[in-house]
Formats: C-alpha cells, structure tokens, sequence
C-alpha cells in the first residue's frame, strides 16, 4: 500500500460549489435538473441533498423515489471518485447493486450520508495491488432536516483495475 489513492484535487472541484455544479451539468444532467447536490465531502464522508421541489417530486406530494436513490448513489460515488482518481491510478467502478427502503415520505429537503470512505479505500488499494476486481456494499442514510430518517440505502460498487 505504497501508493496514496485519494486524490485532494477532486475533493477541492466537489467542494467548489460552481465547478462541481458544472461538472455535474456536463456529467449528471438528470441530477443537476432534480437539484442534488454535494453539501460536504473529505476522504471519510460525503453528503448529498435533493430538494422537494417541481422537478423532483412525485404525485403523492413527496420527492419522487428515483431522486431519492440519485442522491443516496452519488454520496457513496462522489467519494468513490475521490479515492480512484489517485495520481497515476487507473481504477474503474459500476454500481452493480442496490436496495433501498424508504420509512417516510420525504417532504422536504433529504440528506444522504455515506462514511465509507475507509472501506473505499481499502477496496481501491486491494485492486490496484492484486488487479483483481473488488466489490463493495455501501450502507447510505437518508434523513430529513430535524433528523428523521427517511432511507436507507445498500448499494454494491466494483472497483477493476484499467
């Protein structure tokens, strides 16, 4: 494990709320139009939030459930990122699985919080030494502005070595 996987330039673009904004415009269209967005990222965490509004809401007065997972994958995928665009590496990952359970009705604002970043970077450091592809299940909570919690999600990222 010689090598350091997370690449700080690409925290440093997330946190800058214009170029992650364009970056997620060019990247994530569906995304940028439903309003997710980064709120916090480091090597350890990262949080997403979907607003309730037109463009992400449903018939029965809630954020529509698409928008829900949206925001749950890009928490874990965003930090995904940040530990496979390490200088020098060529790490590629997918989502190849996830299950969600939804306990409220999101009705405002929803944050998603994935803090797997460890976990992350152990699987990245396993494919980069063995070149072997590794596969990661990712717990993401979802939870409304006072603290309730609205979902939770399991979603299984591959990491290959490219």
């Amino acid at each position: 494990m010689a090598q350091t996987v997370t690449n700080n330039h690409f925290i440093r673009l997330v946190n800058n709320r214009f170029r992650f904004s364009l970056f997620l415009l060019y990247k994530l269209p569906s995304a940028w139009l439903a309003g997710v967005r980064v709120t916090h990222l480091d090597v350890n965490s990262c949080t997403t939030v979907v607003p309730y509004r037109w463009l992400s809401q449903n018939p029965f007065n809630s954020t529509y459930f698409a928008c829900l997972a949206m925001a749950a994958e890009m928490s874990s995928g965003v930090l995904g990122l940040a530990h496979t665009r390490g200088e020098g590496l060529r790490v590629s990952m997918l989502v190849t699985g996830m299950e969600g359970i939804f306990l409220k009705k999101a009705k405002s604002r929803t944050w998603f919080t994935c803090n797997a970043g460890a976990a992350i970077r152990q699987a990245v450091l396993q494919t980069v030494e063995t070149g072997e592809a590794a596969a990661l299940t990712i717990p993401v909570t979802g939870q409304s502005e006072n603290g309730t919690e609205i979902a939770r999600f399991q979603i299984t990222w591959s990491f290959k070595k490219v």
